[in-house]
């Protein structure tokens, strides 16, 4: 089950939107550039780092830094940057599991601050999501619900690195569109594009729902039905909603668990003969037309 609130950690100044970030490159010049920015703003900020890497050799990373001019051995020796591998990290299990990340965001930020560090920030390499890995359809999911579940309650900032090499352009532009930041190469707006909300619990879903997005509509429908008490979806730049997806998002409304109606902005026409043919339904889902 989620986690959200568990600690008594608290974000810091900067916006939820900025440390969430999606990093889309094509070469290892891009690479080095980001990782150079974003391992030299956490040592100015005495933040802890740690770079999860996957296809990247660990001595790699502390090259690339030593060749930007940063003492990443000597951070590495005073315990303020790590970097290790994905498999033995958060894919260490049988299979991918967003409960078991999000319990890790929260052990990761207690143990920095427990060290004396302002907060954490993270590199996550995620081309494994493009191989064969259990639970890896779970990673849509899991990029929406951390927004709410994990950096409205922790000082923590994470950067996803998606190589295009390593990833489908579509599956690319699709992770990418899960995020309110995004830094390096312009992504694709995919045909549908489910983003989480900034100011509120909920998400955004924009484009056209159908047989091709049944995926990323499902990652949605889990989402929504979590366990958060107030959830809004926002479909007001939804341009088409088929029937299959229409069902499988009712269903998450009617699956929520003790929290309020979901709260349906702009719900298209299919969606309100649905709520008319259906009237219990009206004591799960919420219309709001502004």
């Amino acid at each position: 089950m989620p986690v959200a609130g568990r600690g008594a950690a608290h974000p810091g100044p900067e916006s939820q939107e900025g440390r969430h970030s999606s990093v889309v490159y094509s070469d290892d010049q891009q690479w080095a550039e980001h990782l150079g920015v974003f391992v030299r703003d956490g040592l100015e900020k005495g933040e802890q780092i740690h770079y999860f890497a996957d296809t990247t050799a660990p001595e790699r990373v502390l090259r690339a830094l030593a060749d930007a001019g940063i003492d990443g051995a000597g951070a590495t020796a005073r315990g303020q940057l790590s970097v290790s591998v994905a498999a033995r990290t958060y894919l260490a299990g049988s299979t991918f599991d967003p409960d078991a990340m999000i319990g890790l965001w929260f052990d990761t930020v207690e143990a920095a601050r427990a060290s004396g560090y302002r907060g954490a920030r993270v590199v996550g390499e995620m081309s494994w999501a493009a191989r064969d890995i259990a639970g890896a359809d779970r990673l849509l999911e899991y990029e929406l619900r951390i927004h709410e579940e994990v950096f409205a309650h922790l000082p923590l900032t994470a950067w996803c690195f998606y190589d295009r090499r390593l990833m489908s352009p579509a599956y690319a532009d699709v992770l990418a569109g899960a995020h309110l930041t995004h830094r390096g190469e312009p992504y694709g707006v995919p045909a549908l594009r489910v983003a989480p909300l900034a100011d509120r619990p909920g998400l955004l879903m924009s484009g056209s729902a159908g047989y091709d997005t049944r995926e990323a509509v499902a990652a949605a429908a889990a989402v929504l039905s979590g366990a958060a008490p107030r959830m809004e979806l926002d479909l007001a730049a939804l341009r088409h909603l088929d029937a299959a997806s229409l069902a499988t998002l009712a269903y998450a409304a009617a699956g929520r668990q003790g929290g309020a109606p979901l709260k349906v902005r702009q719900a298209p026409s299919p969606l309100r003969r649905l709520l008319q043919l259906f009237p219990e339904l009206d004591s799960v889902v919420e219309v709001v037309d502004r």
